[in-house]
């Protein structure tokens, strides 16, 4: 069977986040309604790295579990095929941090549905790893919800 993949193209047709708060840069395979695998590249060039913290670079957890809710959120989408719709961060629940994560790391992102609250609530378990080492997971909820009932500023 070969691997379901997305380019950033893709992804950024699924998700509404842009640089530079868009944070997979590919899909590495995935099965609907059930898990997804992505990858984040982690590069010295991200602003975040100016002022967290200087001279000694590290990602804030804060954008590791955003990786992974962004993750979680490409998942609850991709079988929404055609609709107009978002997926809304709603909860976050056990979430651990196991390991800084740098300049030239590559966060290895899993997200694995736990349970299909109602038809529009997906909940699902999230794990980061660096060279197999699992560095943050935590269970995140999300809400999909039709674009076109969301109040636009």
């Amino acid at each position: 069977m070969s691997a379901k993949t997305m380019d950033i193209t893709k992804i950024m047709k699924l998700l509404p986040h842009r640089h530079p708060f868009l944070l997979v840069d590919k899909v590495v395979d995935y099965k609907e309604r059930e898990w997804i695998k992505a990858v984040k590249n982690v590069t010295i060039n991200e602003s975040f790295f100016q002022g967290h913290f200087p001279g000694h670079p590290i990602m804030p957890g804060v954008l590791i579990i955003e990786a992974l809710a962004q993750t979680g959120g490409i998942l609850a989408l991709v079988s929404e095929k055609g609709k107009e719709v978002l997926a809304f961060f709603m909860t976050i629940d056990n979430a651990k941090f196991r390991k800084p994560v740098v300049p030239g790391d590559q966060l290895v992102l899993h997200a694995e549905v736990t349970k299909i609250v109602r038809s529009n609530i997906v909940q699902i378990h999230g794990k980061a790893s660096v060279l197999d080492k699992v560095v943050c997971e935590a269970d995140l909820m999300f809400s999909i919800i039709d674009k076109n009932k969301v109040k636009q500023p």
